[in-house]
């Protein structure tokens, strides 16, 4: 046990992100994982940003492709040791819906993330996750290396 009753760790689905749920599944050992991926609905995306992003234009639009990153995720993170695993879609910015649970989750939690989106054209689009989670926080977080 890592000495944190939660875990929390967010995906979008990239390999660089589920380097971070394998790391964030270690941790928890038999403590709780909760592997979050957010999404926004289409209607609220913005054309020139999804064209831009291609074809990890997924990353921002639609639930139907949120439940299999969580499904992938979750078995995934089983393979990597974690006892007890949530899996949230959640609506809205990343950062925003990772603090979030992070601070409703069992005290002491942790907060797991990749650092790809340091600098990369998702993350100058969306924000980078890392930096502005790191900055945001109040709980633990853990910026794995995963490039």
């Amino acid at each position: 046990m890592s000495g944190y009753a939660t875990v929390v760790v967010g995906t979008d689905g990239s390999e660089s992100s589920l380097r971070a749920v394998d790391r964030a599944a270690a941790l928890a050992g038999d403590g709780k994982l909760v592997i979050v991926c957010a999404y926004f609905p289409s209607e609220h995306v913005n054309t020139a940003d999804a064209d831009a992003l291609g074809d990890e234009a997924y990353k921002l639009q639609g639930l139907a492709p949120v439940n299999d990153i969580l499904r992938d995720a979750e078995v995934r993170a089983k393979a990597a040791g974690a006892g007890t695993v949530e899996t949230q879609a959640v609506k809205g910015q990343p950062v925003d819906s990772l603090i979030d649970l992070a601070k409703g989750a069992a005290q002491p939690a942790l907060l797991v993330v990749g650092n790809r989106g340091l600098h990369s054209l998702t993350g100058r689009l969306l924000g980078s996750v890392p930096s502005d989670a790191a900055r945001k926080t109040t709980v633990d977080i853990l910026i794995v290396h995963t490039t």
